[in-house]
């Protein structure tokens, strides 16, 4: 546990950082974004709400060159009203700017640019038509996610992909209201849903459904189901001990890591081996046979303790 005083432990890994990141998520955020790349399909990153900067970390290993990534979060700045101000002093009162970007630097050399402030900023600092995947994880007030919503969907290219987090949290009804809403009456169309995580697109979700589809039935650590509700398909996937993708150490990882040579062990008494014994003379061998064995013991007995002195 570190006090007030200490800085916190340098992340070695991802797992290292704090935060709600799960493996289905990662091996998911990958999928989707080496299937972009591969499509050849540029575009931003953005996250909204990074929390100390697990899944930040992991987007910004996708950026390409030419490529933007911007990150927006209140960390400790004032929330714009009461509400989301009572949400961050009781779920984010240890998120500091500092924290994320420390986390942030130990796995890439480059901050990505961080807007600090309400998600409300998203649509005066992103350009329209311009982000490949967008990952929405802030509030949880319907208001706010609302929002943020329609900002994703003016950010995002033809066919980009929005990520919507805590879509059916049990603590979360804000979020399930916004997104539900999203999918019946403002044109979102589900790709998958991971356990906390629903995947959409204002485009075609049937070409990516299929290689998803495909993907998840060639492998047997993941639990699939499919079901149709209100028009849309409902691709549904769970984790049945999935592995997460590889991701580098840190730079702490790889700085810490130095090899440790083990001491010599003191030399003792009881460790020290004894000097070999010399085999004995033939004279010796016949005055063993031919003296009376009391006299033998006495003549064995003198030389090892050597001949005694007197003052």
């Amino acid at each position: 546990m570190t006090t007030a005083h200490e800085a916190p432990p340098r992340p070695r890994r991802l797992d290292d950082v704090p935060g709600w990141f799960p493996v289905l998520d990662q091996v998911l955020f990958d999928w989707l974004l080496n299937r972009q790349e591969a499509a050849g399909v540029r575009g931003d990153l953005l996250e909204v709400g990074v929390y100390m900067g697990k899944s930040a970390i992991f987007l910004g290993r996708h950026l390409r060159e030419g490529e933007h990534y911007t990150v927006c979060d209140l960390f400790e700045g004032d929330a714009p009203d009461d509400a989301n101000r009572a949400e961050s002093t009781k779920s984010y009162s240890a998120l500091t700017r500092q924290a994320f970007e420390t986390n942030y630097l130990s796995f890439h050399d480059e901050l990505p640019r961080v807007v600090q402030g309400p998600s409300s900023l998203v649509p005066g600092e992103v350009e329209r038509n311009s982000c490949r995947f967008v990952h929405i994880d802030g509030s949880h007030l319907y208001e706010h996610v609302y929002d943020d919503i329609g900002a994703a969907r003016d950010v995002l290219v033809p066919d980009g992909i929005v990520v919507l987090d805590d879509f059916r949290s049990e603590h979360t009804p804000g979020v399930s209201v916004a997104v539900w809403e999203a999918v019946l009456s403002r044109g979102l169309r589900p790709i998958c849903l991971s356990t906390q995580k629903l995947y959409g697109t204002w485009g075609d979700p049937e070409p990516v459904q299929e290689e998803l589809l495909a993907m998840v039935r060639g492998r047997g650590d993941c639990g699939l189901s499919v079901q149709q509700a209100a028009g849309h398909r409902l691709v549904r996937l769970k984790s049945k001990g999935m592995k997460a993708p590889d991701f580098p150490p840190s730079r702490h990882a790889e700085r810490d890591a130095s090899p440790t040579v083990p001491k010599p062990a003191a030399a003792s008494a009881s460790t020290c081996p004894a000097p070999p014994r010399k085999p004995p003379t033939r004279a010796r061998r016949l005055a063993a046979d031919l003296l009376p064995p009391l006299l033998t013991r006495a003549i064995r007995k003198a030389r090892v303790t050597g001949p005694s002195t007197t003052r």
